[in-house]
């Protein structure tokens, strides 16, 4: 059996039905996520004013951009609204992906798309915005009846393989890049969501690994192949839930959160 399979069964055992369930799986995974995703996209994002924040609710003597506090607030925030909804197993949708992106760019968005281009978070694209070496994606005008689409075909065939959709929709939304700002924040957690609502193990998606995170993601947009998405999907996931295989095979005591490693 394979590592990713190791870690799916692993995740399946505990059988997370409720909110305090996913606290209790997820204690420290939501810290290092919300780390690991910003950091992707914002150099100025550290593990320890990350790890404040959650579990504190403020930074001390920060002298950093104000952006990066709102941006790791946010994250928090955004598994709050979120931990009862993946439980519950409530569908992906239009309505959802928007309130997603309103939680996690609250706040971020600089004068530019704010006030030149009236964006706001929540709110679709009115501009174009480069997503690629080759892509300018979606038109804004198309952005919705796009996403609709993607939507209606990961909703309806992706119970099959919920990894394999899961790259497929994380690639899609990607590529369609829905909003002025935070699109790659608001597809990490979206893949997340799809995974566990189809009781799939969520990944960490580490920051050092965000060349090969982003050549694979030109392989799609370049060739339409996903197999280098899916087969990376499932390194970060073994990657990911690592120290916890260990613990489980050898049949440590169960204690509260998890160990997971920091790379």
């Amino acid at each position: 059996m394979s590592l990713y399979n190791i870690a799916r069964e692993q995740w399946q055992a505990w059988h997370v039905t409720t909110a305090e369930d996913l606290d209790l799986r997820l204690d420290s995974f939501r810290i290092l996520f919300a780390y690991h995703s910003g950091k992707i996209e914002n150099e100025e994002i550290s593990y320890h004013d990350t790890r404040e924040i959650f579990e504190n609710g403020k930074v001390v003597g920060y002298t950093g951009s104000p952006r990066s506090l709102f941006e790791q607030q946010n994250q928090k925030t955004c598994y709050e609204f979120l931990r009862r909804k993946i439980p519950e197993k409530e569908p992906l949708s239009i309505p959802l992906i928007r309130e997603i992106h309103r939680v996690l760019t609250e706040g971020t968005y600089d004068e530019q798309r704010y006030v030149v281009n009236e964006e706001r978070p929540g709110d679709f694209k009115k501009h174009d915005y480069v997503t690629g070496i080759h892509e300018v994606g979606s038109y804004p005008d198309e952005v919705e009846e796009d996403l609709t689409e993607l939507l209606d075909e990961v909703n309806t065939i992706g119970q099959k393989d919920p990894l394999k959709a899961g790259a497929y929709f994380h690639a899609r939304f990607e590529n369609i890049h829905p909003f002025a700002d935070g699109n790659g924040r608001v597809g990490r957690t979206l893949l997340n969501y799809w995974l566990m609502i189809n009781d799939y193990p969520p990944m960490i998606i580490y920051e050092e690994d965000k060349k090969e995170y982003y050549s694979v993601l030109q392989q799609y947009d370049e060739q339409e192949t996903l197999e280098p998405l899916v087969s990376f999907l499932e390194e970060q996931t073994v990657k990911t839930w690592n120290r916890a295989m260990r613990l489980s095979q050898n049949e440590a005591p169960q204690r509260k959160g998890l160990d997971f490693h920091m790379m």
